[in-house]
């Protein structure tokens, strides 16, 4: 997912996909610490997706925090 992919989502949306991630990185987590992953690169990128959906997260709210004062 590309920055321009996170502006057109909504909170509700962004919602969702931050627990959809957080989800996958649990099962992630788990899978490599029973038996190593092929490619343990995506522990980084989804733990790093998470923190850019909340990013976006935080600057809408407080945009319309802004707009309703």
């Amino acid at each position: 997912m590309e920055k321009l992919d996170l502006k057109s989502l909504s909170i509700k949306e962004l919602d969702e996909q931050i627990k959809a991630e957080q989800a996958n990185l649990l099962t992630l987590k788990m899978n490599h610490a029973l038996t190593p992953i092929e490619n343990p690169l995506k522990i980084r990128f989804t733990r790093r997706m998470i923190a850019r959906l909340k990013n976006e997260r935080g600057i809408r709210i407080l945009k319309e925090k802004k707009s309703v004062k």
